[in-house]
């Protein structure tokens, strides 16, 4: 499918799911919208994912099935700016592809638009209504299931699970990743946005996702949150506990010590951090931390070596960044012997 993105004065580094799009989608993406840098290319900021050009709008894309929402705000809201690009996108004959609690088809002017236009509306974080609590049966899966956790939201713990599932297949292993939010949707098509599922309903979901893609060698499941923040620490536990992972990688950003948003609020030792989901995960799976991610984007090569080396002694497990260096040694501590030896 081709798609035109919406990331305007968010792209790259605060437009997460423009960003994973990009890089791990099968979606053929004809342009980004931003009009803060409008005429530059993605590439011109990422050179590790597919090239288009950014332009100022919806009327300078090129013609394409889909405009994509890349930007996941904090609350979902959607921006009142991005109305004119929504409405040309319709009026183009385009599908609207959106992961915000604001449902587009709650907007009456979007859905009348729609109709006579004949396209459709997406809301990929609009949950199935027939979730129910657990029933504690996810851990009864033959796959080996990793969950990503993280000592914040956007510490890569998306990234992480395409970056393993794909180094997993490189080895010949049946590996697949279980999407829990909208990015992780959009770009494999399926999968329950928990953080929009009634709360006693998202551990549920969550075993849903894992014995729906049990069929596999490993499970990389995505994470959602923290388990020590403020506002996202629900939807966190759900996961850890709906999930019944087998093995955890805890995820961090280089150089932040507040958590995104809530800057009064200091992220916790990483080791106790570690401790914290080990102990939480104890009386459900005894899932452990067996290995660290590090976002060191904003680092060069020696500064990076720097964190690593210091993620990975407050972790005592193997750590990578998984875009910029080799994500092996990552695989093998959270793989299974029997699995690690079919390499």
């Amino acid at each position: 499918m081709r798609v035109a993105i919406l990331a305007h004065e968010k792209f790259p580094g605060d437009a997460k799911t423009a960003v994973g799009v990009l890089r791990y989608s099968d979606h053929d993406v004809v342009a980004v919208l931003d009009r803060s840098r409008a005429g530059e290319r993605v590439q011109d900021h990422l050179p590790d994912v597919q090239d288009a050009p950014i332009v100022e709008g919806m009327a300078d894309a090129p013609a394409c099935d889909a405009l994509l929402i890349g930007i996941a705000p904090i609350g979902g809201g959607f921006e009142e700016s991005w109305r004119p690009d929504v409405r040309v996108a319709i009026e183009r004959g385009c599908d609207v592809i959106a992961g915000l609690h604001a449902l587009l088809t709650d907007d009456e002017e979007f859905v009348e638009l729609a109709a006579d236009h004949d396209v459709e509306l997406h809301d990929v974080r609009e949950p199935p209504d027939d979730l129910t609590v657990a029933a504690g049966t996810a851990g009864d899966v033959d796959a080996h299931v990793v969950l990503t956790v993280g000592t914040d939201c956007s510490t890569g713990k998306m990234t992480g699970v395409f970056e393993l599932r794909d180094a997993a297949r490189e080895r010949g292993l049946d590996a697949a990743v279980v999407p829990t939010g909208q990015t992780g949707i959009m770009i494999t098509g399926w999968g329950i946005a928990i953080d929009r599922v009634i709360s006693d309903f998202a551990a549920g979901a969550t075993e849903r996702l894992v014995e729906q893609a049990g069929d596999h060698d490993v499970l990389f499941v995505e994470g959602q949150g923290a388990i020590a923040h403020p506002a996202y620490s629900g939807v966190t536990a759900a996961l850890l506990h709906g999930g019944q992972p087998d093995s955890l990688v805890c995820c961090h950003v280089a150089g932040r010590d507040r958590v995104g948003g809530y800057e009064a609020f200091e992220i916790p030792d990483h080791g106790w951090y570690a401790s914290l989901y080990e102990s939480m995960a104890d009386p459900i799976s005894g899932a452990t931390v067996d290995a660290g991610l590090l976002n060191t984007r904003t680092l060069n090569r020696s500064e990076a070596n720097t964190a690593l080396d210091a993620y990975g002694s407050k972790l005592g497990v193997p750590v990578t960044d998984p875009v910029r260096d080799e994500i092996g040694p990552v695989l093998d501590a959270v793989l299974p012997e029997n699995l690690r030896e079919r390499n």
